[in-house]
């Protein structure tokens, strides 16, 4: 039995809903303010629509746009009024329209001078 979108959901929960680890989840805690979980008797975490909401938001921005821990305090805190460039796009985005393979290729090239220089 599924629970309604706007119940609060366990720690246990989000973590298998999102396929997240617990750890990482308590960790996020400690590094995003903003994430703030409703706690009961035995420190039982409950996230709120909103939580799981930041905690999605906050699952993307590092793990498929590829952001560092410290450019998405800074997209939450709202001091960044552009998103800085991701990680993952500095080194995967071929500059200025070259081709990607192209740019392997001079990327094997430097390589391999730096080699020959090294061999020498």
């Amino acid at each position: 039995m599924a629970k309604d979108a706007g119940a609060f959901r366990t720690i246990g929960e989000l973590s298998d809903e999102l396929g997240i680890a617990q750890h990482i989840l308590r960790y996020w805690e400690t590094r995003f303010p903003q994430l703030r979980p409703l706690t009961r008797a035995g420190n039982r975490r409950y996230y709120r629509p909103d939580d799981i909401a930041l905690v999605k938001r906050i699952n993307r921005l590092l793990n498929e746009d590829g952001y560092t821990i410290r450019g998405v305090q800074k997209i939450l805190e709202g001091g960044a009024k552009e998103e800085p460039k991701p990680v993952a796009s500095l080194v995967a985005t071929p500059k200025a329209g070259r081709d990607t393979e192209k740019l392997v290729s001079e990327l094997k090239d430097i390589r391999d001078t730096l080699a020959e220089a090294l061999a020498d």
